[in-house]
């Protein structure tokens, strides 16, 4: 599928806010007073930062080619 350079450009803002969001709930999460009782929450969350960190780089390199 071809997207639209503004496209790519909302996907990333929206990409990048739910990085931000992610990045906090992760550091909430483990401050809290017994972070093993949250420790599939963290690494959900970890999983995610990943992949969006992933769909991020892609959508990048899409936007440069573009």
């Amino acid at each position: 599928m071809d997207f639209s350079h503004d496209e790519l450009k909302e996907a990333k803002r929206q990409i990048d806010s739910t990085l931000h969001k992610l990045r906090e709930t992760v550091k909430t999460l483990e401050a809290k007073e017994n972070p093993a009782r949250y420790k599939s929450q963290i690494t959900l969350a970890k999983r995610r930062i990943q992949a969006f960190t992933i769909a991020n780089q892609l959508i990048e390199k899409q936007m440069q080619e573009t």
